[in-house]
């Protein structure tokens, strides 16, 4: 039941809500109330842009109390020039401090992501997150320690001798290249099923980057797990990914340094105009 309920002294029967429903199940008939035809309430993407494109705020659907959704207000929403300074900001980080990141400001990051798109709308992410650094110590002794044992015992494949070489450097030189260091970590799944899972996953990613950068925090894509993880699959269950799901990964934390400036990077990517022929 998508529970599709109208206020009828409030609606003003623009027809916002069916025009702009991507799946045109709401119908208005003249001056009439919009409505749903229960036999096509399953086609509904659960995206709620009737409820948010209402501009009286007269549409709830799946119990949802338009009074309890955010204004979206021009005068609080970042400018053109502030969006345009954040990315050119945005950086790698790989130094972090051996502090936990408040929790109150990760866990309000971290609701934010149920908003990142999603194929279809299916919402079907799940995030995993390593937010204790001891917590983040253990993982990390157990993955190198279990290279260096795959390698001892023969069974660490060929194309993963830089992960021993990593391990080994952790523990002669204090070198931790493979967790930077970081005392926290997201990981990102979607079944393998979903409309487009890698898709889903990254955009994700990429939205948690640029707020918790936003809230002074650094980040680093964490592609060497994934390399670990595909040459000892067995150390999967460490961090909760099911079989069968694709993920990524970032570290993140507080960082131990600030870049003071943006790179120059203008016209790198090229800019290729289409024309109808």
């Amino acid at each position: 039941m998508l529970n599709f309920v109208v206020n009828a002294e409030t609606c003003t029967r623009c027809g916002e809500c069916a025009l702009d429903c991507p799946v045109r199940i709401i119908e208005q008939p003249g001056e009439g109330l919009p409505y749903i035809k229960p036999e096509e309430e399953a086609d509904c993407m659960r995206c709620q842009h009737c409820l948010a494109v209402c501009p009286v705020g007269a549409i709830s659907i799946l119990g949802r109390d338009p009074a309890q959704s955010l204004p979206l207000d021009p005068a609080k929403l970042p400018t053109l020039e502030q969006m345009g300074l954040l990315v050119r900001g945005r950086r790698t980080c790989r130094r972090y401090l051996d502090v936990n990141v408040d929790p109150d400001l990760l866990s309000g990051i971290l609701a934010h992501l149920c908003h990142a798109p999603t194929g279809v709308n299916r919402q079907e992410l799940t995030l995993r997150v390593i937010d204790d650094k001891e917590n983040m110590r253990v993982i990390r002794e157990k993955v190198l320690n279990s290279v260096l044992a795959a390698r001892e015992a023969g069974t660490l494949p060929e194309g993963a001798a830089y992960l021993h070489s990593v391990a080994s450097r952790f523990y002669s030189k204090k070198l931790d290249i493979l967790f930077r260091g970081a005392p926290h970590a997201l990981i990102i799944s979607a079944p393998a099923d979903a409309p487009c899972p890698e898709q889903d996953v990254t955009l994700a990613l990429a939205y948690f980057e640029l707020m918790a950068n936003s809230a002074g925090l650094g980040t680093v894509w964490w592609g060497l797990l994934k390399m670990a993880l595909g040459a000892l699959p067995e150390l999967k269950p460490l961090f909760g990914i099911p079989d069968g799901h694709v993920y990524y990964a970032m570290l993140f934390g507080v960082p131990a340094f600030r870049y003071q400036r943006t790179t120059q990077r203008d016209g790198l990517s090229p800019i290729v105009r289409i024309t109808a022929p």
